[in-house]
């Protein structure tokens, strides 16, 4: 540090001394000077250099040259350090023409500018260079390749260059501007375009990749994914400028890992939240199921919307707990938050919850959703989630809440498995009330969302951790994904729609290949697929499909004011017909035979798909 502080007075001592010799040299040995040495005495000599060292000093103090960092300039610094020199010597031109009796000519001035210039610069470059090779020489670097040889790319490129705590080291850039490749920054070859990536890098061996393209679409992101992770290096990417703006960052603290949601290769979809705060405003509002991935979310989102009060209700006590102490951190006696823990099977305890808190907004998330330990526990799938769903929707209707909203799944649709088939019973439960409350029930469905309790991610994320093998189910299966703010951001603008008994699906793109998934996630965490993480084909678990789908009828479908929402259309369902379902599933339960209650729930869902 106290080093640091001295290179300023070291580098005037050096361009004091330059402008000192190189004045001497051409003032004595260039005879065109026309200057007579015995008219012009050293004393005399002296003098003029002094003027000439003041005014460089002079100029460059007003440029502020001497406050750069001179292994980090750039051409401007370069430019604003010879126009001071330039200007320091023109001071002394005029001191020389106006003050001094015994005169340099002009020539003088000139050849002793133009070489101090030169020798200064020869020196800076010379620093510059040297602080480059020794810190190369110091580190064993990770070679990389950069995507991307516009600004962001070039910026990081530099910071990699000059941080001294940087392990990196930039073998070349790879960008699809036909107009870059070919050529070179600061000496590093430009290489492209981005789809030849794999060839590229087999001519220059690289262990890891940075995206720099913060422009990137979402779609395009995804492409330039799947081609680097084709190779055997680890990926990472820029985020977006705004973001390191935002956050006072530099870019190398900036690159991170692939998120998860990037994998799905679509645009996120948001929602206006100033209509949704406004709706939620001074509510009271309850969350069934508020502890688990979904309802938790909802919650977070919720709290920042100010409701009058928040009920979570959970039979898990330790999610709920969790949940609880998160928002009272955050907001602290700001949320009026309530938590109880109960299950949605009693409905007395439903009912007292309802008589105590007369919740305004419901958001039924209460539900056992693993397919796999429905189809072996089908009784618990019936009474927890259809009989829950009833309770839950009928205490709405005798306490007079405003609205109603089902949280459901893709695999109600066209159900294979007794989950699905149970949140199917669900969402016709919500059907059947239409025109019957005051109430507005609306139900929301969506896809898998990516990083929940017991979703595929998770499970690939623990195996890899754990050497593998990463297991998948069936190498075509594919699926719908979304994430966990996407999917709490879908199902409160459902909520705050003019709507009576509608089932809401959102927009979510292309289903993803699992297989496809699993390779690219174990290629995002730094391993082979496999070689060094094996890939088992299981084989499809009991009620599975292989493409889930979103939409009873593909032409059942009509728009929303908002473009990722979508209306399916449905016939209505009266309560009689739901009382004759309710009623079979009872004396199904009753008598304790998994295979009668199968059949009843497959019965209850004309719609249900025997897996053959």
């Amino acid at each position: 540090m106290k080093f640091n502080r001295l290179k300023p007075k070291i580098l005037f001592t050096i361009d004091a001394i330059i402008v000192f010799v190189t004045c001497y040299i051409i003032y004595y040995l260039i005879p065109r000077c026309e200057i007579q040495q015995s008219e012009f005495g050293f004393h005399v000599f002296l003098s003029h250099i002094f003027v000439i060292i003041f005014s460089t000093a002079l100029s460059q103090f007003i440029m502020k040259s001497y406050k750069n960092i001179w292994k980090y300039a750039e051409y401007l610094e370069y430019i604003k350090f010879m126009l001071g020199v330039i200007l320091g010597f023109l001071i002394y031109f005029l001191t020389n023409y106006f003050l001094f009796s015994k005169k340099t000519s002009a020539i003088f001035s000139i050849a002793s500018c133009s070489v101090s210039i030169l020798l200064m610069l020869l020196v800076r470059f010379l620093y510059k260079k040297y602080r480059t090779k020794l810190f190369n020489m110091t580190r064993n670097k990770l070679p990389i390749a950069i995507i991307g040889a516009g600004g962001a790319g070039v910026l990081l490129f530099n910071e990699i260059l000059y941080n001294k705590s940087t392990n990196y080291s930039v073998r070349c850039f790879i960008d699809d501007d036909p107009d870059k490749i070919g050529k070179k920054i600061r000496n590093i070859m430009v290489y492209g375009p981005i789809d030849c990536f794999n060839d590229i890098i087999k001519e220059i061996s690289v262990s890891e990749v940075i995206v720099a393209i913060p422009s990137l679409t979402e779609q395009r992101k995804k492409e330039i994914l799947e081609i680097v992770t084709k190779a055997d290096v680890k990926v990472k990417i820029l985020q977006d400028l705004i973001s390191i703006l935002q956050n006072g960052s530099n870019l190398l603290s900036s690159v991170r890992d692939f998120k998860i949601e990037e994998l799905i290769g679509r645009q996120s979809a948001s929602f206006d939240e100033s209509e949704i705060k406004s709706y939620l405003n001074q509510k009271t509002i309850m969350v069934t199921g508020g502890g688990g991935s979904i309802g938790s979310e909802l919650c977070r989102q919720i709290a920042k919307s100010n409701p009058k009060r928040l009920i979570i209700i959970d039979n898990y006590e330790n999610n709920a707990y969790d949940i609880q102490q998160e928002l009272c951190a955050e907001y602290k006696d700001s949320l009026n938050l309530s938590v109880e823990i109960a299950s949605v099977q009693d409905k007395e305890k439903i009912d007292i919850l309802f008589e105590k808190y007369r919740p305004e907004i419901i958001f039924h998330a209460a539900a056992h959703k693993h397919v796999p330990f429905m189809e072996d526990c089908t009784d618990e799938a019936i009474k927890n989630n259809i009989f829950g769903t009833y309770h839950t929707v009928h205490a709405a209707h005798r306490y007079h809440a405003k609205k109603f909203v089902l949280i459901s799944t893709d695999k109600a649709v066209n159900p294979t498995s007794m989950m699905g088939a149970s949140k199917r019973v669900c969402e016709m439960i919500v059907q059947s009330m239409k025109e019957v409350s005051a109430t507005s029930y609306v139900t929301v469905r969506f896809g898998n969302v990516l990083g929940s309790n017991g979703s595929v991610i998770p499970l690939f994320k623990r195996q890899i951790q754990q050497g593998g093998p990463v297991t998948i189910t069936d190498k075509r299966a594919y699926r719908y994904f979304m994430t966990i703010s996407e999917a709490a951001q879908l199902v409160l603008r459902a909520c705050t729609m003019n709507s009576h008994s509608e089932t809401y699906v959102l927009d979510m793109g292309q289903p993803i290949n699992i297989l496809t998934l699993a390779e690219n996630l174990i290629r995002l965490m730094g391993y082979i697929p496999y070689t060094e993480i094996p890939i088992v084909e299981i084989g499809m678990r009991p009620g599975e499909k292989l493409y889930e789908e979103l939409l009873m009828h593909n032409d059942d479908l009509s728009e929303t004011e908002n473009a990722k929402i979508f209306i399916e259309k449905h016939h209505t369902i009266s309560q009689e017909e739901i009382e004759t379902i309710l009623e079979k599933l009872r004396k199904a339960l009753e008598t304790k035979d998994m295979e009668k209650i199968k059949e009843a729930l497959m019965e209850a869902v004309p719609t249900f798909q025997k897996n053959s």
